[in-house]
């Protein structure tokens, strides 16, 4: 197998705004350069006096301002998009950006940092955090921008995952597919099925991601298994020997879209399981591959992505105001242009691919998946399972 490393700086990273570092005046500066002597020198300390009092009431005015720390994924929260909600809402945010579900339940029960206040997450993961009584139910009468949602958004009671005891507790923000990506010059007829990751004529040309829970159920999903978040102990332990035997076709697995898309062009990569869907296609393209994207005959998964507020949320106000905001049409607007990714407000193009769409849903045993997973990706051998 021919596998490449990936650089654990990926994984995870956070995204503070730019200091605010206060200068002596003008004035101040050239009274300084034009003395001499004492007289010089007290100028210069009244300067120098002057410039750490600007520091201290800098720093001041930071440390009064209202912080509000958000847990998302690349792209549904960039920089301009952070400082216009900061210079609305005269308050500093702070984003850290997650690659995995795993990553997003770790960051959540970090120790060392500062609790978050609202977080993305597909729906199956919100349920996760509403049973382990994370979430704050969500006062929708502060969210007027949900007004202007789709209509199957807005029924939310027929989402599952969404609402619990009458109460809402996530509001669907993004969505996509989990196809296939293959390249049009490698791979001359679109792919059928994602059983095609193991056709040994791809050896080394393979990507997949790097996910406990997406790999199970795909791969269930390619062996025609009907349930593909609940299985039992036999065809978990027949995943798992799948899942080992993809590993001689890897080129590597991969985290974020970027790099993803990184591994994809300088390798020249033929097929991946795209986890971020059209939001992979869009950057690849861009980037200029010759990509083509299929839902598999057995059916695709898909997720759909909510903002939720934590039941640690320092100024709910506060939080509530940026779930609202990320409603707004040209923040939505500014996800489907950059990021390739549909949004709640407008219909996305009409898909005929859709009735094989699998929406994910929590799983049997989130941990045995994970430790499962754990020893495939170090390199166990298939027999010891």
């Amino acid at each position: 197998m021919h596998m490449i490393s990936m650089a654990d700086e990926m994984r995870c990273c956070k995204r503070h705004g730019q200091p605010r570092v206060a200068v002596a005046s003008s004035r101040a500066r050239l009274a300084a350069r034009s003395g001499f002597g004492g007289f010089g020198v007290f100028v210069r300390l009244v300067a120098s006096a002057l410039f750490c009092l600007g520091l201290l009431s800098s720093a001041s005015a930071e440390a009064g301002k209202k912080v509000l720390h958000v847990l998302a994924w690349p792209g549904y929260a960039d920089a301009d998009v952070v400082k216009t909600f900061e210079s609305r809402y005269d308050a500093k945010v702070e984003v850290t950006l997650v690659d995995s579900d795993e990553a997003l339940w770790a960051q959540m029960h970090a120790q060392n940092t500062a609790p978050f206040d609202v977080l993305a997450a597909n729906t199956a993961e919100v349920q996760r955090y509403r049973r382990a009584n994370l979430l704050a139910p969500l006062d929708l009468q502060s969210l007027p921008n949900t007004r202007s949602q789709l209509p199957r958004f807005q029924a939310r009671s027929s989402i599952e995952g969404l609402t619990f005891d009458g109460k809402v507790y996530a509001i669907p923000f993004t969505y996509s597919s989990m196809g296939l990506i293959y390249d049009r010059k490698q791979v001359a007829v679109a792919p059928r099925s994602m059983r095609e990751l193991w056709n040994p004529r791809y050896r080394g040309k393979v990507l997949d991601f790097n996910s406990a829970q997406h790999n199970f159920s795909f791969t269930a999903l390619a062996l025609g298994y009907r349930n593909p978040f609940d299985l039992n102990a036999t065809q978990m332990r027949t995943i798992a020997h799948k899942l080992v035997d993809l590993r001689r076709n890897l080129l590597t697995y991969y985290t974020l879209p970027e790099e993803a898309t990184a591994f994809f062009i300088q390798h020249k990569v033929a097929l991946m399981f795209g986890n971020y869907g059209t939001q992979q296609v869009e950057l690849l393209r861009r980037a200029g591959a010759d990509v083509g994207y299929v839902i598999p005959d057995e059916g695709a998964l898909a997720w759909l992505d909510c903002w939720s507020m934590t039941r640690a949320a320092a100024d709910p106000a506060l939080a509530l105001a940026w779930i609202n905001y990320m409603l707004e049409p040209d923040v939505s607007q500014l996800l489907t242009q950059r990021q390739g990714l549909a949004n709640t407000l407008t219909a996305a193009a009409a898909n005929s691919d859709s009735a094989r769409i699998v929406w994910i849903g929590p799983v049997e045993d989130i941990q045995r998946r994970e430790d499962l997973w754990g020893r495939i990706v170090s390199g166990d051998r298939s027999e010891r399972f």
